[in-house]
């Protein structure tokens, strides 16, 4: 008799790899087009967007397995709120550099604190918008959160390690491009095995039946 589990890990981060990557596609290209001398308030607002798009190709890739290995409806509720949470963790992760002036005006001790805060929110964003989806289906769900925080952690960490010494400045827009677009499915195949660990121990636990509210 087949288990909910059996080949779950492998269809996840498949899916969840290829849906980040074309995502990613999306800010990585705007990252290559917009011109050089764009203000920071337009690069905030085309970049958030961007990563909007990045979040719904994701959630949908992501959403298809849930639909199709568990019977979990969770469709237009996990796309939307993965998109939603992409675009907040974008806004976070330019905040720094969009508001650098007034932001290095501040003690030491309020921008370290600022950081700390805009880490742990980064991090936890899309956890928490797909929790509020799992709740509904699985016993646990809350460990979503921290399996999904440690995946971006090590995905992010990948990214920065491999692109990091490709890039430099003056280089031509096609190599820019195609550094991220690998350091960007490196970082999608290392989002998609370790949250598919924890997709995997979530389901392996006993259906929680009437939904958490």
């Amino acid at each position: 008799m087949s288990s909910p589990t059996d080949g779950l890990w492998r269809r996840w981060t498949v899916a969840t790899a290829a849906g980040e990557t074309a995502g990613f596609l999306v800010p990585a290209t705007v990252a290559v087009l917009l011109p050089g001398g764009a203000g920071d308030g337009i690069r905030l607002v085309v970049f958030v967007a961007a990563g909007g798009v990045e979040g719904a190709i994701l959630g949908y890739a992501q959403s298809r397995v849930l639909r199709s290995a568990l019977g979990w409806p969770v469709g237009g509720a996990w796309i939307a709120r993965t998109a939603a949470a992409a675009a907040a963790a974008w806004t976070i992760g330019m905040a720094p550099s969009v508001f650098w002036d007034s932001l290095s005006r501040l003690p030491i001790a309020v921008s370290g604190a600022l950081a700390v805060v805009g880490g742990v929110l980064l991090l936890a964003s899309i956890g928490v918008a797909q929790w509020s989806v799992l709740r509904h289906h699985v016993r646990g769900s809350a460990q979503w959160v921290g399996w999904n925080a440690l995946a971006w952690v090590a995905g992010l960490g990948l990214f920065t390690l491999v692109t990091t010494p490709l890039w430099h400045p003056g280089q031509n827009g096609v190599a820019t491009a195609l550094i991220g677009a690998v350091g960007g499915a490196l970082m999608a195949v290392t989002v998609g095995a370790v949250t598919g660990l924890g997709l995997v121990r979530l389901v392996s636990r006993e259906p929680a039946g009437a939904a958490v509210r």
